[in-house]
């Protein structure tokens, strides 16, 4: 492994994204505002229509107004036609989903697969194909091998540059990033990706030059570790809420220590999201292929599976240990704040398990309740928090939204028929709560009887538990709500 800080280059380089979503337009977006000439291509003519048109498909702060700035500059246009716009192309970046398959919990690299053969044919000798999207190791000489028996005599590059976009932040992951990673051990792969990443370079981001099975890796093994770093404090609230001890403070007490780091340790209703639960999963059945056990990240899985199957028993002991007639509101449909991403949303798992216990739910999110309609039937979708409230039994905030941190509690106590909050997040106050009239339940602070009759802690780990065969893969219905 290289790395390297510094870069004197700064050539235009001619750039095709094949795959306009979420990394896809993210990459494009800031590659165009690096100075490069950007093709973004899609074969959904839809997605294509709206970006020409100046709308963005996707919520991601930033984006719309880059996309903008950029289309006006003429450094980025969108198309549905692969050919022409890999033609011309240095370098061809695939920036294609790569969902988990069914219950095997590999990667489906179809749309891996078909973004290369319809490039194969098209591309100019010497350009490269870079693989952008999460893809398990091996997949560089898949992609190697076929080009081989499309273009016998021609000459291609395979890269690996794996992403490291963060809903929400990505604008600022991708312009000032921890690393870049660069799989290649072909020198004039590696100079074509320093002048691509020049501005970076340039600002001393490292880039890191690896083997390309070892680039395909590491972005598995990150996902994997901070998935871990999330489970392990949330199995420590679990305990600070039985010996009366206090999350917040321990994670502070953790997290100044520069070994740990304060960064994923916020105690929570588990992760979610389009990475950390079909990343996690994708290295363990890239374990399995290859006879290795890794056990702490099966043991990630199947801690957090089963925490976001407990959270809706959480909310029914909350309220007396049944929500069966009661109207309950919740806040935050999305997997974080700052994107309408809900795939994997620990709070989707929660609306369905309470609807199957026989709840009436109303929600309310920012910007992800479109999206989530298209998941959960018979919920109630809101304006407002407030209206979301009204003649609640109880409220539970599973996302943490900067608005539901600025919540006017006697407002939304107000508006409300009992007087249980349930903050999965930790970001009201038990001073704020117990001021205007409300019981504040909280992840990872002692229950009642342990130290008073105002707040208390939600012991979302104590159901907890594991398919009795021990694996993550026989048992499909351990994916979801399944058997509540």
């Amino acid at each position: 492994m290289t790395k390297r800080k510094a870069h004197a280059r700064n050539s235009t380089m001619k750039i095709t994204i094949v795959g306009s979503g979420y990394v896809g337009l993210v990459t494009g977006a800031c590659f165009a505002d690096c100075g490069h000439e950007v093709v973004c291509v899609d074969h959904d003519a839809a997605k294509i229509d709206l970006l020409n048109n100046g709308c963005v498909p996707i919520y991601e702060p930033g984006l719309a107004e880059l996309l903008a700035m950029n289309r006006a500059r003429g450094t980025i246009s969108f198309t549905t036609e692969t050919a022409p716009a890999v033609a011309g192309a240095d370098a061809i970046f695939i920036a294609v989903g790569t969902p988990a398959r069914g219950e095997e919990w590999d990667a489906d690299l179809s749309y891996v697969y078909s973004a290369a053969s319809r490039i194969a044919p098209a591309m100019r000798p010497g350009a490269l194909v870079v693989l952008k999207s999460t893809v398990p190791v091996g997949t560089g000489d898949a992609i190697d091998r076929m080009f081989a028996v499309a273009r016998p005599r021609g000459s291609f590059s395979v890269v690996s540059n794996p992403e490291f976009l963060r809903e929400g932040t990505a604008i600022q992951d991708f312009m000032a990033p921890d690393r870049v990673v660069v799989g290649t051990e072909d020198a004039a792969a590696r100079k074509v990706m320093l002048d691509i990443y020049a501005p970076l370079a340039g600002r001393n981001v490292p880039i890191v030059f690896t083997q390309r099975r070892t680039a395909e890796l590491i972005k598995y093994a990150s996902n994997s570790f901070l998935a871990a770093k999330i489970t392990f404090i949330n199995e420590m609230a679990d305990l600070c809420e039985r010996v009366d001890a206090n999350i917040g403070e321990l994670a502070l007490g953790m997290g100044l220590d520069k070994r740990i780091g304060g960064s994923f340790l916020n105690a929570g209703p588990g992760y979610g999201g389009s990475c950390f639960p079909k990343d996690t999963l994708a290295l363990l059945r890239t374990a399995k292929t290859f006879g290795v056990s890794l056990r702490l990240v099966e043991e990630t899985v199947v801690a957090n599976e089963a925490r976001k199957r407990n959270i809706a028993l959480s909310v029914a002991s909350a309220v007396g240990g049944s929500v069966r007639g009661k109207r309950l509101a919740v806040l935050g449909l999305s997997f974080k704040p700052n994107t309408d991403d809900v795939r994997d949303s620990p709070a989707i798992y929660l609306v369905e398990a309470l609807k199957t216990m026989g709840a009436n739910v109303r929600a309310y999110d920012p910007v992800a309740m479109e999206k989530a309609a298209a998941l959960v039937e018979d919920v109630e979708f809101c304006e407002s928090p407030y209206a979301c409230a009204k003649d609640a039994e109880a409220v539970v905030i599973v996302t943490d939204w900067d608005v539901f941190k600025s919540l006017d509690l006697h407002l939304l106590g107000a508006s409300m028929k009992g007087d249980t909050l349930i903050d999965f997040r930790n970001i009201v106050r038990k001073e704020d709560a117990v001021a205007n009239g409300l019981r504040l339940f909280s992840v990872g602070h002692a229950p009642p009887a342990a130290h008073d009759d105002q707040a208390g802690g939600l012991g979302v780990g104590e159901a907890a538990g594991r398919p009795a065969d021990g694996s993550v893969f026989d048992r499909a219905e351990w994916r979801g709500v399944g058997n509540l």
